[in-house]
């Protein structure tokens, strides 16, 4: 697996280097600031972009952009957001562009196993989300057409946001697999989303709750 890695600190950027690598990825650029990610993503067109959110010069959201447009140029680049921070202005836009993004917090990553099934679920097109990134974008983004759905079926799509398989959220929940399948069923119908791929309807199930009544009202 092929990567580039964004990350303005020197030292956390060798660190994330050399966890990379054991990891089992090859590094193929690691750069400090989000057009020097652009550019190192066009030259390699890798994996997967593994990027920090704040970078020069601003310090606020550049990462975030940076990732943003590496998905446009370049669809079939899987993207890792590694912060510290959970940065709501472009983190729905960046979702938005489908399958194969993730969004974890730094200090959420202790396990190298844990990395590393991230990084294979995102190549795969899967999404990665942490439970606070979660919890923070979907209570800025109230959103209607949930109402409809019940106090169980949002905590089954909340855990489907985390990237969890239906068995890992029975497993949570401490319920039957079937009793997930007919969850997950209802928010899809509830949501009005078309039939499709599970996993395409997955996604945008969770990106409805995300992008849903941004005004908040």
């Amino acid at each position: 697996m092929r990567v580039v890695l964004a990350e303005d600190s020197v030292l956390l950027r060798e660190g994330l280097v050399r966890l990379l690598e054991e990891a089992g990825c090859e590094v193929v650029a690691a750069v400090g600031d989000g057009e020097e990610l652009v550019a190192a993503a066009r030259e390699h067109r890798p994996d997967v972009a593994v990027v920090d959110v704040r970078m020069p010069p601003s310090f606020t959201d550049e990462g975030l952009r940076a990732a943003i447009t590496v998905r446009e140029e370049l669809p079939g680049t899987a993207v890792l957001v590694l912060s510290q921070y959970v940065e709501e202005s472009y983190a729905g836009d960046l979702l938005a562009t489908g399958g194969g993004v993730g969004y974890l917090l730094k200090d959420r990553v202790s396990a190298l196993a844990e990395l590393s099934q991230a990084l294979e679920r995102l190549v795969a097109g899967g999404t990665v989300l942490d439970p606070t990134v979660v919890s923070q974008l979907f209570s800025a983004r109230r959103a209607r057409p949930l109402d409809r759905l019940t106090p169980r079926e949002r905590e089954v799509l909340g855990l489907m946001a985390e990237g969890r398989t239906n068995p890992a959220i029975a497993r949570a929940l401490v319920v039957t697999p079937k009793a997930v399948e007919k969850h997950v069923s209802a928010i899809f119908d509830k949501l009005d989303l078309p039939p499709s791929t599970d996993d395409h309807r997955r996604v945008l199930a969770v990106l409805e709750w995300l992008r849903a009544n941004e005004d908040g009202s």
